[in-house]
């Protein structure tokens, strides 16, 4: 027997939430991914680490905030928790995997090739194994193409964003792609969600359940938790708002931005010339 799914069942309240939770993540994670290209080398890790924590918390929280719109009318969800927080995990790291080789093999080439697939191919693997950890009378079916074409979009939505990330410009430039890469993310979901149809085992009538959001909300205490710590560290970081640095870099020492701006050491030999010169100039005898 076919089920009777509706993603939708508060109207548009849930697509918008979790659309503004992807882009959240995702404008944390670029920005500390961008920061940590303005770092030395032993503060690196831990903002790209930052970063990857903020868009796979980022991307997992809207999944399960659209799941909250997600019913059955033939039978209850419920949700395994163990394979729900391992969904999470799996966002983190492959996450983590795309945005370090990026991070320090820059946004081009190769390297963004590789780590936008990575970074896409774990955004859909957390959105699968999601729905995997669904718990119904029932069996879940997909289409294949429908299913190859969430995973070419959220591929294409992570390289963009990464691409985005390495260009090492302004706040704005950062928001902007967070913007895209929420819209494209929120597509991904609701395109996988069109390739799923549920096949029920029976049809007895639905037994009483908590609703999906009842069950999804404490499980999402902790990540929306960590995405407003991590946007309190970004806010207060010094460099936030900083652009493309025209200096040369420093050399790298703990704690020192890798771009922060040297003296100028080439102008004061040529200043010290020019001083000589007016000074010369002004002792030279004059003629009466």
């Amino acid at each position: 027997m076919q089920g009777t799914v509706d993603g939708f069942t508060y109207g548009l309240v849930t697509p918008l939430v979790a659309y503004l939770m992807a882009c959240l993540g995702g404008a944390l994670g670029l920005r500390c991914t961008t920061r940590s290209m303005l770092v030395s080398q032993s503060w690196r890790p831990g903002w790209l680490a930052l970063g990857s924590a903020a868009i796979g918390s980022g991307i997992w929280t809207m999944h399960f905030v659209a799941m909250m719109g997600f019913t059955v009318e033939e039978t209850p969800v419920h949700y395994d928790k163990p394979m729900t927080f391992g969904s999470l995990a799996v966002a983190i790291v492959m996450v983590g995997i795309g945005i370090f080789i990026v991070g320090y093999k820059g946004a081009r080439g190769a390297a963004l090739f590789t780590g936008g697939t990575i970074t896409g191919l774990g955004i859909a693997s957390m959105h699968y194994l999601g729905m995997a950890g669904m718990r119904l009378n029932g069996r879940l079916e997909y289409n294949t193409f429908t299913v190859a074409v969430s995973v070419v979009i959220a591929m294409g939505a992570a390289t963009a964003a990464l691409w985005a990330a390495g260009q090492v410009r302004g706040l704005m430039w950062s928001v902007g792609a967070s913007l895209v890469m929420g819209l494209a993310v929120s597509g991904m979901h609701y395109t996988g969600m069109a390739a799923l149809s549920v096949h029920l085992h029976g049809t007895d009538a639905p037994s009483a359940g908590d609703s999906p959001a009842a069950l999804l909300a404490p499980m999402m205490v902790g990540p929306l938790a960590f995405l407003l710590l991590a946007g309190v560290v970004v806010l207060f970081d010094p460099l936030i708002v900083m652009g493309k640095p025209a200096s040369a870099p420093v050399e790298d020492k703990p704690g020192v931005p890798a771009h922060t701006a040297v003296p100028h050491q080439a102008s004061r030999p040529q200043l010290r010339t020019r001083r000589s010169q007016e000074h010369r100039g002004s002792r030279a005898p004059q003629n009466h």
